[in-house]
């Protein structure tokens, strides 16, 4: 089984050593991410800016969040200049403390750079048998042309959450652009787990809260993309959408949110269910704190 499901240890995989990141700002110090041991030597060459710390970096900001934000947007810049942030998305993501206070609105590929805690969305869109169960699970396949991984499969809707906006907010935006769904259509998403993913990836450090989410949707209906990032959608069999998850055919965070859809609505072989539940639950942030970021529709 440990070779199955292989999302599940992607999701705490670590391969390089990092320092914490402290924003120092007109009261005491506040841990906000954390920064490879190798991109010391960049930081070092803004001596007003960043200064080392005994575990890390220490990153004097102004109080204001967009005077620290200015601050931030010109050492960003000059750091995917040299290559060290790869990408640039011109989208807008928070920067906050461990307390979840707002520190800065950062570009959204220095996000991983920073090990910053960011936000994600994924929505698991399903047909509803005879047996009123699910029985089909759409899958997207992406695009070709994105610039993280091209062509994998993935959930039905899946994004980022960009500042301004809670995760179910980001996921009914996307929901029109990634599938075609007005917001009318979404009026029975429910909410699953948050699962915390913290690991290396090619882009640096990912430690980003995932809120799962359900969808039923009428057996007739088609989903159609808007905005050119996902090359098709096909509707399968339960058990067949499930082995893509489950061989790593899927992005791990879509794998994540096909298996809490799973164990949540009992679709997995009690064996198997029985290994993977508590594997997924030391992934779990408590629903107290995910509240904090996604409150819920009262």
């Amino acid at each position: 089984m440990l070779t199955r499901w292989p999302a599940l240890t992607a999701a705490r995989h670590v391969s390089a050593p990092r320092q914490t990141v402290w924003v120092c700002q007109s009261g005491p110090m506040q841990r906000a991410g954390s920064v490879a041991v190798a991109d010391g030597a960049a930081l070092a060459a803004w001596p007003g800016l960043c200064e080392p710390h005994a575990d890390g970096w220490c990153l004097h900001l102004p109080a204001d969040v967009a005077a620290a934000s200015a601050a931030l947007a010109s050492l960003n810049r000059a750091l995917h200049a040299g290559g060290r942030i790869r990408a640039w998305r011109e989208e807008p993501y928070p920067l906050l403390a461990e307390s979840g206070t707002l520190l800065a609105v950062i570009e959204r590929a220095s996000a991983r750079f920073w090990g910053a805690l960011t936000f994600g969305a994924h929505c698991n869109g399903y047909v509803v048998g005879a047996d009123g169960r699910p029985s089909h699970l759409w899958v997207a396949r992406r695009s070709d042309t994105k610039p993280t991984d091209p062509g994998k499969l993935d959930n039905l809707i899946g994004c980022g959450v960009p500042h301004g906006q809670t995760p179910r907010q980001a996921l009914i935006r996307e929901a029109w652009e990634e599938a075609g769904l007005q917001s009318a259509q979404l009026t029975g998403l429910q909410a699953g787990r948050v699962l915390n993913i913290a690991c290396d990836i090619r882009e640096g450090w990912q430690h980003e809260w995932l809120y799962a989410y359900d969808l039923a949707l009428p057996s007739g209906l088609l989903p159609v993309n808007q905005d050119g990032e996902v090359a098709e959608h096909r509707l399968w069999p339960i058990d067949q959408a499930l082995a893509f998850a489950a061989e790593g055919r899927m992005t791990m965070d879509a794998s994540l949110a096909t298996l809490d859809f799973a164990l949540r609505h009992a679709l997995l072989p009690a064996d198997e269910a029985a290994e993977l539940a508590p594997r997924l639950a030391a992934l779990c942030v408590t629903p107290e704190a995910a509240r904090r970021f996604d409150p819920p529709i009262v």
